[in-house]
Parts: structure tokens; C-alpha cells; sequence
């Protein structure tokens, strides 16, 4: 072979072109450019415009930032979303540990038990908990027969009962996301640290729980988000008195025919999320990266 062949082939180059490289990333984002980039698009044009006027205004946001029923939606919303991540977090993580570690029989029964509800709808979940949680459900009749309450407790149609339905709701997501994070840990450290003298509790405080710090912030990050879009837990087991942005939208849309209105408050909650989200990540990637430094 001669020298002009061998410097031939070394100019060749070996492996996909720039243009193979990004040819998967197409129809992903052309279905993200067609069903939600201009979708949102649309959305945040409709916000700036009226019916009554012409032209681009601001008129609905200063409505929304001047109401004080919107304001507290608002507030009702980060307060519920939060409250909601605490306790699907806090639940979620003992069952998480058990199912990282467990090797018993028992093992796959938790497992199903704990997706479980992901395999009946929303709705029928939500009206179960109402059944439940009303002022003539099973929690107030059973506590009236036994003497312990004179009237029924308010469990519903206020911000404990929609906690505890989204709480349920959501809690399958964040053990299978603490599951992953705690299913990274190596056993070993615990079995180490327990041959020296220490207990499972301080094991699970000093060890297990720090490591899987990113896996808390995402599992309360992914509940957030999840619990600030729901509708029907909120519109169901708040009732009507009970209004987050995502039932005042409902009520924009179809009741009052807003639709500038009900962009405003979608393009709030947008915002809102993606702040909360953009928060997370970060706290996420600094906590990671301070475990492998």
C-alpha cells in the first residue's frame, strides 16, 4: 500500500457523522415541538391579549397580582404541594428501605402492595378517601359509636383531606424514586458500621440517610410538581370553598369563559414548578456531588 493510500485512510473518519449523532433526537423533539413547545406558545400569547381590546396588554396579570383570591390560590397551592412532599417523602422512605434491603418472601408482597394503587384511576381513588373522610364516613361513625368525639371532625372539604388523598396518590412515585437512590448504597457501609459497635438507627442517621440525600430532594421534588397540577383530588376532597390554580383554571375555562385569565394562572404555575424544579436539580447536583468529593 502506498504512503498516499495510508494517509487516506487515516483522513477518513471513524464513526457516525455529526448529523447521525443528533438523527434520534428528531422525533423526540419534533413531538415536543408540536404538542407542547407551541401548545405553550399559543398559551402564553393568549395570556397577553383581551377580548375587549386590541393588541397586546398586561391587563390579566395585574389582575392576578392585584386579587387577593389568586394570591392566596397561590399560596394554597405551594403550601398544599409542600405539605403533600413532606409526608409522601417521610412515608415513603421506610418502605423504600425495606424493599432495597429485604430479601424475605415478603419482599414482592410490599412491592405490589405499595403499586398497587396506581392500578385503580384517580377519581375512584379520590372518592374512596371521601367516603372515608366525610363527616358521616367510617373515621367520624366509628369514632361517634366508641364514644371517643361528640360531632363529626372536618377530614374533608378542607386542606387535610386533599392532603392525605394526593398523599396517597402520589406515594407509589416517590418509593419507587427513594428506591432507586437507596438501592445505590452499598450494604457493605451498614454492615461495617453495625460490626463496629453502632446501632440500626445510627446506621440508618449517620450513613443511609445522608447518602441518600439526592434521592429525598428528587422524591420531594417529583411530589411537588406532581400535587401543584393535580385537579381532581383537590376539586373532590377540597370542595368548593378548597381553590388551587389548577380548579380556578377549571373554573376560568368553563365557567366564566376567561381564557386570558385561565393562561395567566397556567403560565403562574408553570413558572411556579419550573422555579421549584430548577431549585431541586440544583440542591440535587450540589448534594451529589459533595458524596463523591
Amino acid at each position: 500500500m502506498s504512503v498516499l493510500a495510508l494517509k487516506a485512510d487515516k483522513r477518513r473518519p471513524h464513526g457516525p457523522s455529526r448529523v447521525q449523532q443528533f438523527l434520534p433526537l428528531f422525533p423526540p423533539s419534533l413531538i415536543l415541538l408540536l404538542f407542547f413547545a407551541i401548545p405553550m406558545g399559543m398559551m402564553v400569547g393568549l395570556s397577553f391579549q383581551q377580548s375587549d381590546a386590541s393588541g397586546l396588554t398586561l391587563a390579566s396579570y395585574e389582575r392576578f397580582f392585584s386579587d387577593q383570591f389568586t394570591l392566596m390560590g397561590m399560596a394554597r397551592t405551594v403550601v398544599m404541594s409542600g405539605l403533600v412532599a413532606i409526608c409522601v417523602t417521610i412515608m415513603a422512605y421506610p418502605v423504600a428501605y425495606f424493599l432495597a434491603r429485604s430479601k424475605s418472601r415478603w419482599r414482592a408482597l410490599v412491592f405490589a402492595l405499595a403499586i398497587a394503587p396506581e392500578l385503580a384511576g384517580v377519581v375512584l381513588r379520590t372518592y374512596g378517601w371521601l367516603i372515608i373522610l366525610e363527616n358521616q364516613g367510617f373515621i367520624n361513625n366509628a369514632l361517634i359509636w366508641l364514644g371517643v368525639i361528640a360531632e363529626p371532625l372536618p377530614l374533608a372539604k378542607n386542606m387535610f383531606g386533599v392532603v392525605v388523598g394526593l398523599t396517597h396518590v402520589i406515594l407509589p412515585f416517590g418509593i419507587l424514586s427513594l428506591l432507586t437512590s437507596l438501592q445505590g448504597v452499598d450494604p457493605n457501609l451498614e454492615k461495617s458500621a453495625q460490626i463496629l459497635g453502632a446501632s440500626r438507627a445510627s446506621v440508618i442517621r449517620h450513613i443511609v440517610v445522608p447518602l441518600t440525600v439526592p434521592g429525598i430532594v428528587s422524591s420531594m421534588l417529583l411530589a411537588f410538581t406532581m400535587s401543584a397540577s393535580a385537579y381532581a383530588t383537590p376539586a373532590i376532597l377540597g370542595g368548593a370553598g378548597f381553590k388551587v390554580l389548577a380548579t380556578m383554571i377549571y373554573e376560568q375555562v368553563l365557567f366564566y369563559i376567561d381564557w386570558s385569565f385561565a393562561a395567566v394562572m397556567a403560565n403562574v404555575l408553570l413558572v411556579m414548578m419550573l422555579i421549584v424544579a430548577l431549585i431541586g436539580t440544583r440542591l440535587e447536583a450540589r448534594l451529589h456531588q459533595k458524596l463523591h468529593t
